[in-house]
């Protein structure tokens, strides 16, 4: 059988590529003007951090280029843009069962893989460390991590969960860039009241960022949407988010790390 690709592959593979940078660009801007909602003094994204904001872009670019090909090669051997048939249902109740059993599938996976890569030292050290050089994260780092990871992550799970829901290419374009939408909301650094991703979800990015420091590292594991693994298996941190003298917001644990 010959391997083809398709218009829609070339779009699907497009899309979740320019939402991720034209959402991340966005924070970028809002940074410029609105200090007052950090969670950590903007120089701390270059002192604090251990590595360089170029070193992130590009990696976070040949992560999104490798990843691409990978998905499109796994596409074309299967013959398929994401598991669904086009002609699929577009019924409220079908599209919302699909949502729901793509969200719980994604985020059991991701919780799963994401405490795996902390605990085995081997993949911690050599593997899942690299995300974790960003201590103070922001809005284009959400990506960066190891190819490995990348792969894990990325490459396995969100079709995982799409395939496993049965979405159709419409409805799995929407999920996809819904997804990346908020995880580089979870790392983008700002606590902002009214913004959606933060109001609708107790996973959010002060819940990530608790989970980048070092008293968190073996809290908060659970990504993107929702905490019920970190409660139910006894990782979860809670926290407050308190005005931080000079300007901007600091995250208190509640729960203290016992390591």
């Amino acid at each position: 059988m010959a391997l083809e690709v398709t218009k829609e592959m070339v779009v699907g593979s497009l899309i979740p590529i320019l939402v991720y940078w034209v959402y991340s660009g966005l924070y970028t801007v809002f940074g410029q003007f609105f200090n007052n909602y950090r969670l950590h003094p903007k120089e701390d994204e270059d002192t604090k951090n251990l590595v360089s904001k170029g070193t992130v872009i590009r990696g976070v670019l040949s992560q999104q280029f490798l990843s691409t090909i990978i998905i499109n090669l796994l596409h074309m051997a299967t013959n398929s843009g994401t598991g669904a048939s086009s002609g699929q249902s577009t019924s409220l109740v079908v599209i919302t069962r699909q949502i729901v059993v793509a969200l719980l599938v994604h985020d059991t996976y991701q919780y799963f893989v994401h405490r795996c890569l902390h605990q085995n030292k081997f993949l911690y050290k050599h593997v899942h460390s690299k995300h974790h050089r960003l201590i103070v994260n922001y809005a284009y780092g959400a990506f960066y991590n190891h190819p490995v990871e990348g792969f894990l992550l990325d490459v396995i799970g969100s079709p995982l969960a799409i395939y496993a829901s049965g979405m159709s290419p419409l409805t799995s374009a929407v999920f996809s860039s819904f997804s990346i939408m908020k995880s580089v909301d979870d790392h983008c650094g700002f606590w902002i009241p009214w913004n959606p991703f933060q109001m609708l979800f107790t996973n959010n990015v002060a819940y990530h960022d608790v989970h980048h420091q070092l008293y968190g590292g073996k809290y908060n594991f659970a990504q993107p949407f929702f905490p019920f693994w970190d409660k139910i298996l006894g990782t979860y941190m809670d926290y407050r988010v308190e005005k931080r003298e000079g300007g901007g917001f600091q995250l208190r644990p509640i729960k203290e790390s016992k390591d």
